[in-house]
């Protein structure tokens, strides 16, 4: 089953809940203060390592875009 993000409309607690597709648009309840949550769009990164010396390079999810102009990707740009 898939692991959901919500944030409680009270205590503004954000949590995890693991539940079934058929229960991703129901509301939680906030494990700390009982009252509703809703479900929030979550934030994640991938990362690759390179095959010569093992360094960890970001693929995607942070954010960055292309040093060298305003295109968040382009040909000479291997972010």
């Amino acid at each position: 089953m898939p692991i959901y993000e919500y944030q409680c409309d009270n205590c503004r607690e954000k949590f995890d809940v693991r539940r079934s597709f058929s229960d991703v648009n129901n509301d939680a309840e906030c494990p700390s203060c009982g009252k509703s949550a809703k479900r929030i769009l979550s934030r994640f990164a991938c990362f690759s390592k390179d095959g010569s010396g093992g360094a960890a390079t970001s693929i995607a999810g942070t954010g960055g875009g292309c040093a060298g102009c305003s295109s968040g990707s382009c040909a000479s740009c291997h972010s």
